[in-house]
């Protein structure tokens, strides 16, 4: 009962980003910066904005892209 109390808790916190920031998006991926740079950043359907000099990502449309991704490179 705890556990499904705390995976509800979790769900509903990683709900509620919008967008991710660069630090996000590593700890999301478990990637280094230059990986991401290096796999799939400069993919023209990866979703990214660059506001001011700070990169942020639809959290939504990045999760799905990597799905796919990650999908693409295994079969």
């Amino acid at each position: 009962m705890y556990l499904d109390a705390i995976g509800k808790k979790l769900e509903d916190f990683d709900a509620s980003f919008v967008y991710w920031d660069s630090n996000e998006l590593k700890r999301r991926t478990c990637m280094s910066w230059n990986s991401i740079q290096d796999n799939f950043f400069h993919d023209k359907d990866f979703p990214k904005a660059k506001i001011g000099g700070k990169w942020y990502y639809p959290a939504k449309e990045v999760e799905a892209f990597l799905r796919k991704w990650i999908l693409e490179r295994v079969n």
